[in-house]
């Protein structure tokens, strides 16, 4: 990667695990995918799945709070 990509890489990584999340979707998203359509319509049944599974009490959720504390915890 040139030195300016190691830089912002560098910078991006000092954000808070939410922000990093939302700037890696803010990318992901800049390219153009054909089958993007396709990709979102399929993660929104599973999302719908999911949703359903919980109300239903097939499976718990963690506060994402958790999550991210979890994640940074792995990182050091």
């Amino acid at each position: 990667m040139p030195k300016h990509g190691n830089q912002i890489l560098a910078e991006a990584l000092k954000l808070p695990p939410v922000e990093r999340a939302e700037l890696v979707e803010n990318l992901l998203t800049s390219f153009e995918f054909q089958s993007r359509e396709t990709i979102d319509a399929v993660w929104a049944e599973e999302v719908e799945d999911r949703i359903d599974a919980f109300e239903r009490g097939e499976m718990t959720a963690i506060p994402a709070k958790d999550v991210f504390a979890e994640i940074e915890k792995n990182r050091r």
